[in-house]
């Protein structure tokens, strides 16, 4: 029997989830008959489970790369889903606080190159590198790469070492993250070729923003230390919010019941929303959120931030009477030394927000230093669910027909400017 998890509980008022009653069935029936199935890009849905599998793997690749180079640092190159969701879940993980395992590229300008160097104190033997790219051609990821593995060839040779020893020295230095199949991805090619470690792959259908539980997260997450018994355990809780995410029982399923919620104030002529997270361990939250808001909805009025930073440069118009909006706040529980003024200031938020238009809180379990893995892993599954559920809910409400994809999980108009960046002359960083 399905029962709610602990670890996150939802709150909510100000929508009469009544009118949605006899939809519930067909909401779900709909998300049940594409999940999993291949072309539908919701292979997320079951990716936990499968992951569960792999543990013993990605944590033997971790220490293989690190024992091939002597070196404990990991830079990420990579953009979008390949990044921000790694960042996500060292935050809510209460890993990396310092910036002492992991390290991020994703830029394309000289500036942000010399201080990412600057991070590394201008030796880039100091680091490995996982490069993440579902088809290795990305623009901005390859840049970043192809000028690391220049700068390492020409560290090995100023050390006395051949060319050929240079490159292989070199190419223990990396790992790939990307298609498994070689036809498909380039990078597939350049790590076969080139004689990296390992396998690990961005799983078909899987999506960037989706992708919390792929390879380059679960793999980041391990080499930044987190416990392969707590891994397991975010895992678990994640597919347990599936399976609750796929229950016609609304009591049980909050994903569709935030699903409803925000396609009931877009349908209700609430264009402009928001979504807080409070406390530093969201920090880089908000970025895989907003990802998701402008990929998945295709809306860029959704306001996602974390307080209490952002909520007096917000409340001005958050509360003018003349802007009506609808509110989310995600909490953790907390058990420390500042509890009760956190807990005065939650309050405070809520009950706010509950008499300014309609509102829903998550309180999630936390740890010393972030969210349990449970928690970590159901928030993150639960976001993924709600933002599609928003489309369906939307769609049978006002009777249109569903794309056979969901619009949710594709992403076709970035294509527009990324074709611009072809052609050029091909020197290292520069993509021909």
């Amino acid at each position: 029997m399905l029962t709610k998890l602990s670890s996150l509980k939802t709150e909510f008022s100000g929508v009469d989830f009544s009118k949605y009653s006899s939809k519930i069935s067909e909401f779900v029936k709909e998300f049940s008959s594409r999940a999993n199935q291949p072309g539908k890009f919701l292979n997320w849905v079951n990716l936990p489970s499968e992951q569960l599998k792999r543990l013993d793997d990605i944590y033997s690749l971790v220490s293989s790369l690190k024992s091939n180079t002597g070196v404990s640092r990991l830079s990420i190159l990579g953009i979008g889903g390949s990044k921000h969701t790694v960042e996500h879940m060292l935050g809510i993980n209460g890993l990396n606080i310092n910036g002492e395992s992991i390290l991020f590229y994703s830029d394309v300008d000289s500036i942000s190159f010399n201080r990412f160097l600057t991070k590394l104190g201008n030796d880039v033997l100091s680091s490995n590198y996982l490069v993440a790219s579902k088809s290795g051609s990305t623009f901005e990821t390859k840049d970043g790469f192809l000028r690391i593995q220049k700068m390492l060839e020409d560290a090995y040779i100023a050390q006395g070492k051949s060319l050929e020893e240079a490159k292989i020295l070199t190419a223990k230095h990396f790992i790939a993250v990307t298609d498994k199949n070689a036809e498909k991805s380039e990078l597939r090619r350049t790590s076969n070729e080139n004689g990296w470690l390992g396998d690990l792959f961005i799983h078909d259908d899987v999506g960037g923003r989706f992708s919390a539980f792929d390879d380059h997260a679960l793999f980041a997450l391990a080499f930044a230390g987190m416990k392969k018994e707590d891994m397991a355990s975010m895992l678990r809780a994640a597919q347990e919010i599936s399976s609750l995410s796929l229950s016609a029982d609304l009591e049980l399923n909050d994903a569709l019941k935030e699903g409803i919620f925000w396609a009931d104030a877009k349908m209700n002529g609430i264009d402009a929303s928001v979504h807080q997270y409070m406390g530093s361990m969201f920090e880089n939250t908000v970025y895989w959120h907003a990802q998701m808001q402008n990929e998945s909805v295709k809306d860029t009025l959704k306001q996602v931030a974390k307080v209490p930073d952002a909520m007096h440069h917000s409340a001005e118009a958050h509360f003018n009477p003349a802007n009506k909006l609808v509110f989310a706040l995600t909490v953790p529980c907390d058990k420390g030394v500042c509890k009760s003024n956190a807990e005065a200031y939650i309050g405070a938020l809520s009950k706010s927000y509950e008499v300014t238009g309609a509102f829903f809180m998550e309180t999630l379990e936390t740890s010393e230093l972030g969210l349990t893995p449970e928690a970590a892993g159901a928030m993150t599954q639960l976001r993924a669910f709600a933002t599609c559920y928003q489309e369906i809910v939307t769609a049978i409400m006002l009777g249109k027909t569903l794309p056979e994809v969901l619009d949710s999980v594709l992403q076709p108009h970035v294509e527009f400017y990324k074709k611009n960046l072809k052609g050029g002359v091909v020197v290292p960083g520069r993509i021909g």
